[in-house]
């Protein structure tokens, strides 16, 4: 059975929801177990406004994987499906500071515990690991946040076609890393350079990304040490990007000729982003971890008619 559309009309019918964030990456959160919540696009948009709504860089509707069709197949191998929408409405595959926390909300909410766990994604099924805190695991009375959440990421892909990124008057060709979701990685002298990237910067030849890329500006800090910015698709700038960290360890590996499936020994790199630290690892069969924390800031309920399809809403 398909979801229902939904919009509360009463205190009795409003919908939960919690704030989190992943290296300042960060999300609004829609437990829906049942899948009995519609989510229109503009209720996403307006969910995510950082003045109109709640805000946020993107929104995590948690649902069965067996409640919902796109997940059902997954069901078998993952229990939660993670329903991830860019803060423009639109649907992404993938989102990789979005799946820590959405495991940090499993865990908080009670429905699994710290070790290991699968959560299904557009993008396919991902391993995850929670760490437990100093003090034992989250439970929802302490909600502690302590400890890293690992997340297998699964193999990048690494297209021929490649683009030239051009912002303020200079140009720098990219790398094309897929991740379940396309990146062009530029490696670059100063962050600066990149602009505002409110926008998405221009790229040619443009058909290369016909539904449009996370760009990603990167300069060296140290050995196996980068630091990042990244405009992501439908979002402008976020502080973070798992997904785009990931790819950019993945660019610099091969920049630095040490390609783990050539090598044969897995490498490590630590990314830095505007929100904070993430450590991404390539081991020799392709496979890609990212660690990081994932923290859950506040809850509450949303007000009804932010859900209202944007055509029925009240002007």
């Amino acid at each position: 059975m398909g979801a229902v559309s939904t919009a509360p009309t009463s205190p009795a019918a409003r919908v939960p929801f919690l704030k989190g964030h992943g290296t300042e990456n960060d999300f609004v959160i829609v437990p829906d177990p049942d899948h009995r919540i519609e989510l229109s696009a503009s209720a996403v948009a307006r969910l995510c406004d950082r003045r109109a709504g709640i805000g946020g860089d993107g929104l995590l509707h948690v649902v069965r994987s067996a409640a919902h069709p796109e997940a059902r197949a997954m069901a078998a191998e993952a229990e939660w499906f993670m329903d991830y929408r860019n803060a423009d409405g639109s649907i992404a595959e993938m989102c990789g500071n979005g799946v820590r926390v959405f495991a940090r909300y499993l865990q908080r909410a009670g429905h699994v515990e710290a070790g290991d766990l699968a959560v299904a994604t557009r993008g396919g099924v991902k391993k995850v690991h929670i760490a437990k805190g100093a003090d034992g695991p989250v439970t929802s009375a302490t909600a502690r946040q302590d400890g890293d959440i690992t997340v297998s990421m699964g193999r990048a892909a690494l297209p021929r076609e490649t683009v030239t990124v051009t912002v303020g008057g200079r140009s720098w060709p990219t790398l094309n890393v897929n991740m379940g979701n396309p990146h062009a990685v530029a490696f670059v002298d100063d962050l600066d350079h990149a602009g505002n990237l409110f926008a998405e910067p221009p790229y040619t030849p443009s058909a290369v990304y016909p539904d449009g890329v996370n760009v990603e500006f990167v300069v060296d800090r140290g050995e196996r040490h980068v630091a990042m910015r990244v405009h992501e698709r439908g979002s402008g700038e976020t502080r973070s990007c798992g997904t785009g960290a990931c790819a950019v360890a993945v660019a610099a590996a091969r920049r630095d000729g040490v390609d783990p499936l050539v090598t044969g020994v897995p490498v490590t790199y630590t990314v830095d982003l505007p929100g904070g630290r993430l450590m991404i690892t390539e081991r020799p069969d392709g496979e890609i971890e990212m660690a990081g924390p994932a923290v859950i800031v506040a809850e509450g309920h949303i007000a009804p008619d932010l859900l209202v399809p944007s055509e029925t809403a009240a002007i």
